[in-house]
């Protein structure tokens, strides 16, 4: 990364400096402004889902898990946040670089009770864009705790490997991949330093697109009570040097 620090107001050094080393870094409270917004946008585009809508639902007939991407020319509360919101500026500032260039929106929705345990994974190997410089925002829009957050693995984005992307339901992305797999870091997480935090609306994870994630599943409800939807909007942004990469297919989960 360069060692250019864009001025930010939202963005202190050491929270640059975790980014950079871990590859993840947690933000409170800068997205407070645009939770209501971004949970409008998010109820439009369930309602009416794009051609893109990939939703998985457990074999064991849990709660569907939404999906749906690149959406935001068609969204108007999410074109708002691209162009207006301070992820721009905060991206910058993360990266080192003097300017931020958005790549795509991309929402999420664990509906109450969903037992369907998202993958490790790296984001990369499933992007038609190359190059080290990138970040996306995890905005959670209902408060998560640490048991069900995004969990990453700090320092795997330095690794310098691409590892064999699989779909979020365990079928292979592209036939005959050669790469690795990602480790079986559940099998041994005492090995890793897992970072995660619990959230409130408003807050963001971010990370690089090179280190190994994992969001937890949701809980079923309990007695009488219910639990919202564990839904999140990811905003993801990379630089000038970033380049186009060519992928088997188009992108997909």
């Amino acid at each position: 990364m360069d060692d250019v620090r864009p001025a930010s107001r939202l963005v202190d050094t050491a929270t640059v400096d975790a980014f950079r080393t871990d590859g993840a870094t947690i933000l409170r409270g800068v997205f407070a402004d645009w939770v209501a917004p971004l949970r409008e946008g998010v109820a439009k585009l369930m309602a009416n889902p794009s051609p893109r809508e990939r939703s998985y639902t457990p074999k064991d007939g849990s709660a569907r898990f939404f999906q749906d991407l690149c959406n935001w020319q068609d969204i108007a509360e999410f074109e708002a946040f691209v162009r207006t919101s301070p992820a721009g500026e905060i991206a910058a500032a993360l990266m080192g670089s003097t300017t931020a260039r958005f790549f795509h929106d991309h929402v999420l929705v664990k509906e109450p009770g969903n037992s369907m345990v998202t993958p490790w994974h790296q984001d990369m190997p499933y992007y038609c864009v190359g190059g080290r410089q990138s970040v996306s925002f995890w905005i959670p829009l209902d408060p998560v705790a640490r048991a069900t957050t995004l969990e990453c693995v700090a320092g795997t984005h330095a690794s310098g490997l691409d590892h064999r992307p699989e779909r979020f339901d365990g079928t292979p992305l592209y036939e005959n991949d050669p790469r690795a797999a990602v480790p079986d870091i559940d099998a041994d997480r005492d090995a890793w330093r897992i970072l995660g935090w619990a959230l409130e609306p408003g807050d963001a994870v971010a990370f690089t697109s090179a280190p190994c994630t994992a969001p937890r599943p949701t809980p079923r409800p309990r007695g009488g009570g219910c639990f919202p939807p564990a839904g999140s909007a990811t905003m993801r942004c990379s630089s000038t040097a970033a380049a186009r990469a060519r992928r088997p297919s188009p992108i997909s989960r």
